[in-house]
């Protein structure tokens, strides 16, 4: 659907804010969402962002809603796997369980398979399936040694799943796979493995705070021990000029 130049404008500076703030202020991109929403509700990509935008704020049925539209304006199944999510994050695991198993799931590119097998391995965790979510990450995809877009959040979430049924020594390795994949950080698997490994890390600031009030009481130490000082010297003073009053009242 096209909109006048103006209108397409205003919705396109809106959408822009909408990718710009989603990660670091979601509840700001919600609200720029809904004025897309308003400006443009026919428009797929509009839908599809507000869906998005309302996902990061765990508004999930308005996230659904929104994604389903968009699907049905596009024919597009690309967000089969977030909208099985979203029926995890209502509480649904059963039918996130049931849109694994749809035909829409063989459309799929390699990306969104490994996608929709992740939100099922969660469903298989949210009913306390944990040894069945493991067998579910299981796969080709997880024991290739390329590198995808997707290998560390699947790494990480076997390995989460791992740690959850007891299986620590496994889970390590895991995690440990998933550092190597991880170039960019996105997850904190590197904290995890060193909390397996026992590691504790230290705040540097706190240890200078610590060392800040410690030189102060040395100060403050040194301080009274001269001013300790200074009193008996005055005292000294004040004694012999008394001895010397005294010398000279015998004179």
């Amino acid at each position: 659907m096209s909109l006048p130049k103006t209108l397409a404008d205003d919705v396109a500076r809106n959408l822009v804010m909408v990718a710009q703030l989603i990660d670091d202020d979601p509840e700001q991109a919600y609200a720029y969402s809904r004025i897309a929403l308003r400006l443009a509700s026919r428009v797929a990509a509009v839908r599809e962002a507000a869906g998005f935008a309302a996902y990061a704020t765990q508004k999930y049925a308005e996230a659904l809603a929104e994604f389903r539209a968009a699907k049905r304006m596009t024919g597009n199944v690309d967000l089969w796997p977030v909208m099985a999510d979203c029926e995890r994050g209502l509480g649904r695991p059963e039918r996130a369980m049931a849109m694994a198993g749809e035909p829409e799931v063989a459309k799929l590119d390699k990306a969104g398979q490994v996608e929709m097998r992740m939100v099922a391995a969660g469903a298989r965790r949210d009913m306390g399936q944990i040894e069945a979510a493991i067998v579910t990450l299981q796969g080709p995809e997880l024991a290739s040694h390329s590198v995808q877009p997707w290998t560390a959040r699947l790494r990480y979430a076997y390995a989460d799943a791992l740690l959850s049924a007891g299986r620590e020594d496994e889970a390590r390795e895991w995690f440990g796979k998933t550092v190597e994949a991880d170039k960019d950080a996105s997850t904190d698997a590197s904290d995890r493995l060193a909390e397996l490994d026992g590691v504790e890390f230290v705040d540097a600031l706190v240890d200078d705070d610590d060392d800040d009030e410690d030189d102060d009481e040395v100060d403050n130490d040194v301080a009274d021990v001269d001013v300790e000082v200074a009193a008996d010297l005055d005292d000294d003073e004040d004694e012999d000029d008394e001895d010397e009053d005294d010398d000279n009242t015998k004179h």
